[in-house]
């Protein structure tokens, strides 16, 4: 489908019928990317707000505002105002959420020293590029001011954040293409911004500007004779030339049209200046009284009300929960024997359990998001005939998180697991992976066995990667949940505070092995026959190809060992 968007009208002699509208192809410009240069006062800005408002419903768009101009546009277009004042972890978590829910936002760096606003937009920016291959939706990532997120050379910041930015908006740039990110960046100065993160741009909207090295750069890019580049100081404001393949194939002079929303800071106007007194000298010489009455200030604008992304989460799950609970409330009537009752929810609860662990028998269950594993449990219960309602999809993911972490009848007879129930209730109902993760590390606590390895926690996370399990047990940590350590011989343990209890030494590399599940009578036999006969054959061939000294040791042969104990038959609780 083919969308274009108006920015302007045609302008210059060598435009035939001036005043025509000046169109860019928006489809050609997320696999094209663009570029857009010029100094303070060229209306840029002005020009990132026209091309955000035109196509505001027909893309999602993400905006890195360092000066805090943009987030005027939640007021008519709804994006939401993402304050960078949080840490680099949190930060992410957002971005991976912004590409999941397909919401458009501005990220506020306002008020952030420069060192800070590298990180933060360094964070952001790479949350979006590292979120999972389900939700590559077209994003158009607009960086205004882009040459301080991607300097040519030294800055006057750490080369710590330096390096952080440059990496991320080189990747926007470069690789973001196949992952839905198409990135517009601004900037007043061509000469300061990295010349590989320009360079991958195809579509150039070049503005006014007079310093030689930026005319000649700018004239380089657009296919133009030195000669010719004199003629980006005779620009006016608002007025840009435009190349590209999502704009015109030969150099165009093109006026940016008028936007629906302001800025909140604008250019400087002329104000008439008041009378002078006859007293100036005495006002302004004269010194203050010790006490002096509060001076009048008009009040600032107000400024949307931060507040943390896990409580509007679990304000929206308490919600739906009242909300399920309601409906079952009014449509219950009083059962006549309790005991009974009691009984049949008891066993429904058991048959939910089973059906859970049988689905999570197959290894590729662990990387399927929730919707799709509660479409397949839907079809087990028709199978199974169960009578009654199913439990909600709320309720499911629940549910959900104690079958990926395998919890079996031994952890829960443990005095302490009611309240690692309560601990875990901390956590996002929308957090399965998470709390699975952190489930299964109290399991391990509680029955002294080793922490699990890199690759069991990243299975249970639902991911490959190793950063990210590390960078979910630094937010475990940051909560207060639990406090990860190593010992001597380089084994990691985990210790949960409010328990007072900690796992044994395990190893991070360890292999994640899962072993067939004690409730097999949910397969057929032809699956229980290939489930034996694929782990004969893995066992066989890890035998092989492990040497004396690469064997497991005691402690990771316990690790290996917990799945066997949590898949038992016991019915999974109710958080």
């Amino acid at each position: 489908m083919q969308v274009s968007i108006a920015m302007g009208d045609v302008a210059g002699k060598a435009a035939l019928g001036g005043g025509a509208p000046a169109c860019l192809d928006l489809e050609e410009l997320l696999a094209t990317r663009l570029l857009v240069q010029g100094n303070s006062g060229s209306g840029k800005s002005h020009l990132l707000r026209r091309l955000l408002e035109q196509s505001a419903q027909w893309v999602q768009q993400c905006v890195i505002d360092p000066e805090g101009d943009f987030v005027t546009l939640a007021d008519k277009f709804g994006h939401v105002v993402v304050e960078a004042a949080r840490t680099a972890e949190e930060l992410a978590r957002i971005a991976a959420r912004i590409r999941r829910h397909r919401v458009s936002c501005v990220l506020n760096l306002e008020g952030l020293e420069a060192d800070a606003q590298m990180r933060a937009a360094a964070a952001f920016l790479t949350g979006l590029f590292e979120a999972e291959r389900d939700y590559w939706y077209p994003l158009l990532v607009v960086v205004d001011e882009a040459q301080l997120f991607a300097p040519a050379g030294a800055a006057e910041v750490s080369e710590e954040a330096r390096r952080q930015s440059l990496a991320a908006m080189t990747n926007l740039m470069c690789r973001g293409r196949k992952r839905g990110l198409a990135g517009v960046i601004a900037t007043q100065r061509l000469a300061k911004l990295a010349k590989n993160v320009a360079a991958e741009a195809s579509n150039f909207l070049m503005g006014r500007t007079f310093l030689d090295i930026d005319m000649a750069r700018a004239a380089d890019l657009l296919g133009m004779e030195r000669r010719q580049a004199e003629m980006f100081r005779d620009l006016s404001r608002g007025r840009f030339i435009a190349l590209g393949p999502a704009l015109s194939r030969r150099p165009l002079s093109i006026k940016i049209g008028a936007v629906e929303t302001l800025a909140r800071s604008g250019s400087p106007k002329l104000l008439p200046l008041p009378q002078a007194p006859q007293d100036a000298e005495q006002l302004i010489f004269t010194p203050a009284p010790a006490v002096a009455a509060p001076v009048m200030r008009r009040p600032p604008a107000a400024v949307p009300v931060m507040r943390p992304t896990e409580d509007i989460l679990r304000e929206v799950a308490a919600l739906d929960s009242s909300a399920a609970a309601a409906e079952e409330g009014a449509a219950a009537e009083p059962a006549l024997f309790p005991e009974i009752a009691a009984a049949a929810e008891e066993e429904r609860r058991a048959l939910f359990a089973r059906l859970l662990r049988a689905i999570f028998v197959d290894k590729r269950a662990f990387y399927q998001t929730a919707a799709v594993l509660y479409q397949d449990f839907q079809v087990r219960c028709r199978i199974e005939r169960v009578q009654g309602g199913l439990p909600a999809l709320p309720e499911f993911r629940r549910l959900l998180a104690f079958a990926r972490a395998g919890v079996g009848a031994e952890a829960e007879a443990q005095p302490l697991w009611p309240q690692a129930c309560r601990l875990a209730e901390s956590l996002s109902n929308e957090e399965v992976e998470a709390r699975s993760v952190f489930l299964a590390l109290a399991q391990a606590a509680l029955l002294g066995a080793p922490c699990l390895g890199d690759k069991a926690l990243a299975r249970l996370y639902r991911t490959s990667s190793s950063r990210r399990v590390h960078s979910l047990l630094k937010h475990f940590e940051e909560r207060g949940l639990m406090v990860v350590r190593a010992d001597f011989s380089g084994k990691r343990i985990v210790t949960f505070p409010d328990l007072q209890i900690e796992t044994a030494p395990g190893r991070p590399e360890a292999e994640d092995r899962i072993e067939p599940a004690a409730d097999s009578t949910a397969l057929t036999p032809a699956a229980q026959e290939e489930n034996g006969a694929g782990a004969e054959e893995q066992q066989g061939e890890a035998g092989e190809s492990l040497t004396e000294a690469e064997k497991p040791e005691a402690g990771d042969l316990a690790q290996e060992s917990l799945p066997e104990a949590a898949n038992t038959a016991a019915p999974l609780p109710l958080l």
